[in-house]
C-alpha cells in the first residue's frame, strides 16, 4: 500500500511539473537613462510585488537581460520595475502604460521593450485634469509624527460655499492619482468628476499625496521584506501615518471645513498598500472611522499579523466596509483578501461587503470603474 500511495505522489508531482510551461523574458531594448541594474517583474503570478528577488531579471554573457519562469498555462498580467511602482515603467512620454499581458500555452519566449520609467521622467502633461471644485490646501504640509512634509488635495462640493450644511469627509491614500492626470503615474481616478455629476449624497475628499520612495514605509504596518534578502526588509510607518490622519489632519480638516466630526461621517479607502493601510486605521480607530473602502488590498506583505491583529481588535469594529479584488490580479490577491474578510466577519458587528469582478485587474482604471459602486453603497 505504501509503494502504492508514493507511487500515486510520484505521478501527481510529475503531471503538476510537466503541466508547467518554460517562459523566458528578453530585454531587447530600455531608456539610457536606466540607473539601476536591478530590474524586476510583477504581476499576477507574484501578488504584483515589486520587488520580488525570485523575479529579478539576470544578465547574459554579452550584458541583455533575461529572467526564465515556469508558470502554469492561463492568462497573466505584469509589469516591469527597477524595485518598487514609484520605479515602474511608462511610455516614451512619461505617461503611465497598461499591464502587459501574456496568454501561455506551450513554452514562450518574449521580448520586451521599456520605453521610459516613471522616476526617471522629467516632463509633465501640461494641462490638469481636476475639477474646479478641487483645491490644494497646501503643497508642503507638515507631517510631524514622520518628519516630512505633503501635499493635501480637497474637493468640496460644487454648492458647499453657498450651504452651512456639514458634510462626511472621504480620505483617500496615493492623492496623485485622485483628481488629475498630470500628476497621475497611470491615471487618474475621476473622482471629482464622479462627484461633479452624482445625484448621491456628497462629501469633502481629502486626498494625501503618497510619499514616493517612502510609499511602501509609509502604508505598511508592520515590517517585511519584498524579497528574500533581509537586509532589504521594509520598516513600516503605517501606524505613525495613520496617526497624522487621525490626530492632526482631521482635526485640521473639521476646524477649517464644515464637516460631520463623528465616526458616522468619517471614512477612509485606498487601493493595493493603501487598501491594507485603510484596513488597519478602521482596525487601529475603530471609533473613529464609520466606513472603509479596501480595493485590491495588499494583504501578502502582513497576512499573518493582519489576522492576528483581526482576531484582537476586530469585535471592536463596527463600520461599513467595503472590500474589492479582480480575478485578473490574481489568485493569491483574492483568496487572501476572502480569508481576511471572513476573519473580520466572524469577529466584527460591521456591514460588510465582498465583492469580486472577473475583468478586474491590479490598475488605476479598474479602481476608477469601482469608485462609484463603493461610494454608492457608502453613502446609502
Amino acid at each position: 500500500m505504501k509503494k502504492l500511495i508514493f507511487l500515486f505522489k510520484a505521478v501527481l508531482f510529475t503531471t503538476i511539473v510537466l503541466g508547467q510551461q518554460k517562459i523566458r523574458f528578453e530585454i531587447e531594448s530600455m531608456p539610457s537613462n536606466t540607473k539601476s541594474s536591478n530590474i524586476y517583474i510583477a504581476g499576477s503570478f507574484n501578488s504584483w510585488n515589486p520587488q520580488d528577488e525570485q523575479y529579478r531579471f539576470e544578465k547574459d554573457d554579452r550584458g541583455n537581460y533575461f529572467l526564465s519562469l515556469k508558470l502554469n498555462p492561463g492568462q497573466y498580467e505584469y509589469k516591469l520595475t527597477r524595485g518598487g511602482w514609484d520605479k515602474v515603467e511608462c511610455n516614451k512620454d512619461g505617461i503611465g502604460v497598461s499591464n502587459r499581458k501574456v496568454i501561455i500555452v506551450n513554452d514562450t519566449l518574449i521580448e520586451l521593450s521599456i520605453e521610459g520609467w516613471e522616476d526617471l521622467y522629467k516632463a509633465t502633461p501640461n494641462f490638469s485634469t481636476a475639477s474646479k471644485n478641487v483645491y490644494i490646501i497646501d503643497t508642503a504640509f507638515f507631517i510631524p509624527q514622520l518628519k516630512r512634509n505633503r501635499r493635501i488635495w480637497v474637493y468640496l462640493p460644487h454648492n458647499y460655499a453657498a450651504s452651512k450644511k456639514k458634510y462626511p469627509v472621504l480620505y483617500l491614500h496615493d492623492g496623485q492619482n485622485i483628481f488629475d492626470n498630470k500628476t497621475s503615474y497611470a491615471g487618474e481616478w475621476g473622482v471629482d468628476e464622479y462627484l461633479d455629476s452624482a445625484n448621491s449624497n456628497q462629501c469633502i475628499i481629502v486626498a494625501i499625496d503618497n510619499a514616493g520612495e517612502k510609499r511602501m514605509n509609509e502604508y505598511a504596518p508592520y515590517d517585511f521584506s519584498p524579497s528574500r534578502d533581509a537586509s532589504k526588509t521594509v520598516h513600516a510607518e503605517g501606524e505613525l501615518y495613520i496617526d497624522f490622519i487621525v490626530k492632526t489632519l482631521k482635526p485640521f480638516i473639521d476646524k477649517k471645513y464644515h464637516t460631520l466630526r463623528n465616526k458616522a461621517g468619517t471614512y477612509i479607502a485606498g487601493s493595493s498598500l493603501g487598501g491594507l493601510i485603510s484596513l488597519f486605521a478602521v482596525l487601529k480607530y475603530p471609533k473613529v472611522f464609520g466606513g472603509a473602502g479596501i480595493f485590491s488590498p495588499a494583504i501578502w506583505i502582513s497576512k499573518t499579523q493582519l489576522l492576528e491583529y483581526i482576531n484582537a481588535r476586530g469585535k471592536k469594529v463596527n463600520s461599513k466596509i467595503y472590500f474589492y479584488s479582480g480575478k485578473q490580479e490574481g489568485e493569491n490577491t483574492v483568496t487572501d483578501m476572502l480569508k481576511v474578510f471572513v476573519a473580520l466577519n466572524n469577529v466584527s458587528r460591521s456591514k460588510m461587503t465582498s465583492v469580486i469582478r472577473d475583468s478586474g485587474k491590479h490598475n488605476e482604471a479598474t479602481w476608477r470603474k469601482e469608485f462609484p459602486l463603493f461610494y454608492e453603497w457608502l453613502m446609502n
